[in-house]
């Protein structure tokens, strides 16, 4: 049984997480790079490729909120994390270094709270910031020998032309809570063949019997492979890998099974507090364990309640966070207009469209593709209204949209009730014929009640079954017992 949260991480840990409740923890939080990361969504042949949206920004400024979590540091019981802290605000100021610190304390705490006595944590970090939430670390892990280990990720992608040696490899720093009773799983390399060749006809175990020392044949399952070191070498997803799925900083299935095969067993916990696309999730559902992923944005959640059930077919679990009524609906309205518009595109099965691009509003908040017949693939336009009004007007520019796009239907989801004006209107905009499926409203309202309740759904035909739409995560088998993982 898996669970979504959709949050604020530091929230979700302090309300929902209880003490000591999890086996392991990986975390790949955004690295303080400052930049912004767009998601590519697919677009099928003969469609511009614009319809990307800002998936996160990885810029902190120092600010009322930091100020705040800075003082609930100096204030919770770890008094070596308030000194730390202190004393890196003394040298690093109120800059951008030292917000990202802040949040990254304060987290890391409620993390370490989590986490059972047998438990290890893993962080997930490049050079930007690496040093610093080491220092973070270690204060936060206070003991002897609980840093375990500083993982190199070591990986291969096209070179650029600069000044400098090409940077390729991450570096994941690990953490358990107690140095004697944690988890963990040795995990085995081949051997290469010229040592199989060696070790042929003379494989040996020295044992012992009190003082004596005896040499025994080994088999050929003890000389299976050798113990792994910290260096790893596994590729980073290339543009035509089937796992692809579009999000900026999707780690590789493989990197996460090494992770959760070595630090727990079949039937644990695993928790990823910035879950992005879910590759950690993904990774715990393969191998048996139970998982909790946290993210702050409805377009993450979205990403991967789709990429769990596309690869686990028939799965079920819980999602924590999203609207589950029109109340709950207005809420995120008022709230955040990008995070609605987001989370009423995924009631539909839309793309969001260019999300927080700054610019002239083109209308559009979303997309799908959709094919009914030969030849390239047909466009729907998606406009979200999270007011408490709506009026005929906004029908008419919906197919003025649709019109100057070259769209076959236009969807006008909406959170207040339309008018009767507004569905005369649409009706009167006719319809789309398909010659294998019929006919379809050419201009469809649809209320985010409706939706919610099942009884309102987009109507159009669709032969690809979404496939045009959404990268589609491959459908995993059932697994069997934990493997070595080679």
């Amino acid at each position: 049984m898996g669970k979504l949260y959709y949050g604020d991480n530091l929230e979700i840990l302090r309300q929902h997480i209880h003490a000591e409740s999890v086996d392991l923890i990986y975390l790949d939080p955004p690295f303080n790079s400052k930049r912004g990361y767009n998601l590519l969504f697919r677009t099928p042949k003969g469609h511009e490729s614009d319809a990307q949206v800002t998936a996160f920004e990885d810029t902190w400024h120092w600010g009322p909120q930091a100020e705040k979590e800075y003082d609930e540091l100096l204030h919770q019981p770890n008094t070596d994390v308030a000194e730390m802290i202190q004393s890196l605000r003394r040298f690093l100021k109120e800059s951008d270094v030292m917000t990202y610190l802040v949040m990254m304390a304060n987290r890391l705490l409620e993390l370490y709270r989590v986490l059972k006595p047998a438990g290890s944590l893993y962080l997930h970090c490049d050079p930007t910031a690496s040093h610093y939430l080491k220092i973070v670390l270690d204060s936060v892990f206070s003991g002897d020998n609980v840093f375990r280990n500083e993982v190199i990720w070591h990986y291969r992608r096209w070179p650029a032309k600069q000044k400098n040696f090409q940077r390729m490899h991450d570096v994941i720093l690990f953490y358990s809570k107690t140095y004697r009773d944690n988890t963990f799983n040795v995990m085995l390399e081949p051997l290469s063949v010229g040592t199989l060749k060696r070790w042929k006809g003379k494989k040996s175990r020295v044992e012992y019997d009190g003082d004596v020392r005896l040499v025994t044949k080994m088999t050929d399952e003890e000389s299976g492979g050798r113990p792994m070191d910290d260096v790893w070498d596994i590729p980073v997803i290339n543009s035509q890998a089937a796992e692809r799925l579009g999000y900026p900083t999707q780690k590789p299935l493989a990197l996460l099974e090494r992770i959760i095969q070595a630090s727990s067993n079949p039937g644990d916990l695993v928790l990823d507090p910035f879950c992005g696309c879910g590759t950690a999730v993904h990774a715990a559902q393969k191998l048996g364990r139970e998982w909790i992923g946290i993210d702050i944005t409805h377009l993450a959640i979205g990403l991967i309640e789709k990429r769990m059930h596309d690869a686990f077919p028939g799965l079920t679990f819980d999602i924590d966070g999203t609207p589950k009524d029109i109340d709950g609906a207005q809420a995120l309205a008022e709230r955040d207009k990008y995070q609605f518009q987001w989370w009423a595109c995924s009631l539909v099965g839309a793309q969001p469209y260019q999300g927080k691009k700054k610019g002239a509003d083109s209308g559009i908040d979303g997309i799908i593709y959709f094919q009914d017949e030969k030849g390239p693939a047909k466009k729907i336009v998606v406009s979200v209204k999270g007011g408490e009004h709506v009026s005929v007007t906004m029908i008419r520019d919906l197919l003025a949209v649709v019109e100057r796009e070259k769209a076959s239907i236009g969807l006008f989801v909406t959170l207040a009730s339309p008018t009767q004006p507004m569905l005369t209107e649409a009706t009167s905009a006719g319809y789309y014929k398909s010659e294998l499926l019929g006919a379809f409203p050419k201009l469809q309202i649809l209320t985010i009640a409706g939706l919610l309740s099942g009884a309102e759904s987009p109507r159009y035909p669709d032969l690809s079954r979404g496939a045009v739409s959404f990268k589609k995560a491959p459908q995993e088998k059932p697994e069997g017992e934990q493997q070595q993982l080679f």
